[in-house]
């Protein structure tokens, strides 16, 4: 299995981040979302990778940037992203019906070659496997945020994933500069949010519980120890979007944080750092 050609479903901070690495490594990459807003909010945020990455990357110049953007194209019609697909990456919200739902109409329209695999954070790729109509070329590539520098990949198939698909897809995020995790068993979580969740959880309880500000908590994380971010600047780079839907899971134990989320900052649009301004202020994108 060869792959040249990738599609990307999602195009907010994580989605848009993996389409351009994928591009900037030299894959031809079609980006989809559902409407013209949606893509035009994710043309803004190339303009802010593109400075991130002049900053962060050895070797990129404006010469390699303009190169990665012309191996990116944006679409809102789903067959149209997927129609020359051989590895599609799906980076929509996490919701597992929306996932399913999405899974099924990009199962139906794109070609018997493609692997999909989602990027999910917390489902199991079981979850979703039957709703692809390809369980043998579906598994999970979970990626974390600012991928050009926090560059691993984790791989995590299911019972019925295809080897060559799992080997395929460990190649590929060689390809484009990732460090591959392979998983070896479905776990919640994987690697990385398996010992993350617990941290962002801990801290959410200490702030709704009133203990300490979302500043001096991760104060005290960093100078303790010396770790670069916070739990609350963590949040705020993953994108307080998501931190709610995974917080409003029932049974998370995290619903009262959900609603602290949703009330002083998700219906107010400070959604972290795509926006300008979450627990913290940032350049806008």
């Amino acid at each position: 299995m060869t792959i040249k050609n990738v599609t990307v479903l999602g195009t907010g901070v994580l989605g848009a981040q993996i389409a351009f690495q994928s591009a900037y490594k030299g894959f031809t990459v079609t980006a989809y979302d559902i409407n013209d807003a949606a893509i035009d909010k994710a043309r803004t945020f190339l303009d802010y990778l593109a400075g991130r990455y002049l900053t962060d990357v050895p070797g990129a110049d404006a010469s390699t940037i303009a190169a990665a953007r012309s191996r990116l194209t944006f679409v809102t019609d789903l067959a149209a992203a997927a129609r020359d697909a051989d590895l599609v990456i799906e980076a929509v919200p996490e919701k597992i019906e929306l996932k399913r739902e999405i899974y099924a109409k990009l199962g139906a329209v794109a070609p018997a070659k493609a692997i999909f695999a989602s990027n999910s954070s917390t489902l199991l790729p079981s979850a979703m496997a039957q709703s692809t109509g390809r369980p043998e070329k579906f598994l999970a590539l979970h990626f974390a945020n600012e991928i050009w520098t926090n560059n691993i990949a984790e791989v995590m198939g299911h019972p019925g994933t295809s080897p060559e698909v799992f080997r395929t897809v460990v190649d590929f995020a060689s390809a484009i500069g990732m460090v591959p995790i392979e998983i070896h068993k479905e776990q919640a979580g994987y690697v990385l949010n398996s010992l993350l969740v617990p941290l962002l959880a801990a801290a959410g309880q200490l702030l709704v519980k009133g203990i300490a500000s979302p500043q001096d908590i991760d104060s005290t994380w960093k100078i303790a120890t010396k770790s670069p971010k916070g739990p609350f600047e963590i949040y705020d780079i993953i994108g307080l979007n998501t931190a709610y839907a995974v917080s409003s899971t029932p049974g998370s134990g995290q619903e009262n944080f959900a609603a602290y989320l949703k009330e002083n900052y998700i219906d107010k649009g400070k959604l972290g750092v795509a926006t300008g301004e979450g627990f913290y202020t940032y350049p806008r994108t």
